[in-house]
């Protein structure tokens, strides 16, 4: 590894060994008088995307460090394809509730939800491309009174209802800055409207036997070959859900196939290019479950010279296997935003391409300072981001230092934000 490398990885350990350390400091209890918060999380909105799937142990990490003594519960939209596990795993005390709806008067078929409405002083709601569980947060307030907030989420258009779900907020965090220049636009009440980075960037997720394993498996060596993700303009949920597409979904899908191969050359151009230049691999993989078929279609097409140096990865996978892959990786060329998260926290440069569908999210990159790394990929030539990727590859120590200052920045933000947070909940608390 090279020594920026090891410096960045030496820092960011350290600032994830808070969250050992923090447990043994005294109670805020004795200090204030109250007993402990609690905490009623909802986050974990599918598992068919290893985004979706960081965000919980993403805030999680950022509650353990900052927020030690808080009991959390987990309500979690879905857990399945073997996440569940692997959170209980990962947060052995963390309680946690998986699926299950409530109405505003605080009734559930599940017990234990109306026990968490009852027993939690605070709710919490996690990254998102929106305020996904609105409805659930009308129903934590409209049952209980208590206070909730909204942490590291996108917007789109916000309508009445979600003013008034704002408005009573006691914060929101935008995760990106177009996102929170369209919130103040507004003119809410909402007491503290601010930016926060992704909840995903708190995390460092690792499964390392898997992780070597595979790369023995296809023949990858560390630090020899970079990652490449390929994305359609819309995800196609109704494919991946197995359900009849709606009329608007027809018309993404169309969409999205008249453009695929357009965006799918760009990426054959910078694998292209990195293999020629180099004479080092590329591993075509996934973010979402739909892209493992996706990757192919762009290996399949690469010439047969090119081709015997990409690996296809032809299953889907967790994050953190995925985590333990990107780790050891030179770098990633990406059209999604969460595998460039994971990246960052692993001390991995990555190149990030936005199509003009996607949300506000697409900001992320340069919030974060990054927006050199960042390109619209309808406005840039594949050239151009391959030039990029050689600039980063032959300046490697510089690219790491500069990944390591912007990660300095962030955990700053989320040590700011997170304060607010650990102080909302601990208001919450009343004196028993």
């Amino acid at each position: 590894m090279k020594q920026h490398r090891r410096i960045f990885l030496k820092q960011a350990g350290s600032f994830m060994a808070v969250s050992l350390i923090m447990p043994m400091i005294k109670s805020m209890a004795s200090v204030t008088g109250k007993r402990n918060p609690k905490i009623l999380l909802r986050s974990s909105w599918q598992t068919v995307n290893i985004g979706d799937t960081s965000h919980t142990f993403g805030i999680m990490a950022l509650l353990q460090t900052y927020l030690p003594e808080a009991e959390i519960t987990l309500w979690a939209k879905n857990l399945d394809r073997g996440v569940d596990i692997l959170m209980a795993q990962t947060f052995p005390k963390l309680n946690i509730i998986n699926g299950g709806a409530i109405d505003n008067a605080g009734k559930s078929s599940d017990s234990r939800l109306e026990k968490a409405f009852t027993e939690n002083d605070f709710m919490l709601h996690g990254s998102a491309y929106n305020v996904t569980a609105r409805k659930d947060l009308i129903a934590w307030y409209a049952a209980t009174k208590k206070p909730y907030g909204i942490y590291g989420v996108s917007l789109d258009e916000v309508d009445d209802q979600l003013k008034e779900v704002i408005n009573r907020s006691s914060f929101i965090y935008c995760r990106d800055t177009e996102s929170l220049k369209y919130l103040k636009s507004l003119k809410l009440s909402c007491p503290i409207q601010a930016f926060a980075p992704d909840a995903t960037f708190g995390t460092k997720l690792r499964n390392e036997e898997k992780g070597k394993a595979y790369l023995k498996s296809v023949n990858l060596e560390d630090d020899k070959f970079i990652c490449v993700i390929p994305k359609l303009r819309y995800t196609p949920y109704w494919q991946m859900n197995n359900t009849q597409p709606t009329d608007d979904e027809k018309k993404k899908y169309e969409l999205s196939q008249a453009y695929k191969e357009a965006d799918n050359a760009k990426l054959r151009e910078v694998i292209t290019r990195w293999v020629k230049e180099t004479g080092q691999k590329v591993l075509v993989c996934a973010e979402v479950t739909y892209q493992v078929g996706l990757g192919k279609e762009v290996v399949d097409a690469l010439p047969d010279a090119i081709k015997q140096q990409v690996v296809w990865r032809d299953t889907f996978w967790n994050p953190d296997e995925a985590g333990s892959v990107y780790a050891r990786s030179r770098a990633l060329v990406t059209l999604e935003q969460h595998s460039a998260i994971i990246c960052f926290a692993e001390g991995i440069p990555a190149i990030v391409l936005k199509q003009p569908t996607d949300t506000r999210k697409g900001q992320m990159w340069r919030d974060v300072g990054l927006g050199d790394w960042y390109f619209e990929i309808e406005e840039t030539p594949g050239s151009q981001i391959a030039n990029m990727l050689m600039e980063i590859h032959h300046n490697y120590d510089a690219a790491l230092k500069k990944l390591n200052t912007c990660r300095q920045q962030v955990i700053q933000i989320q040590k700011e934000t997170m304060s607010h947070v650990k102080s909302a909940a601990i208001a919450s608390v009343k004196n028993e």
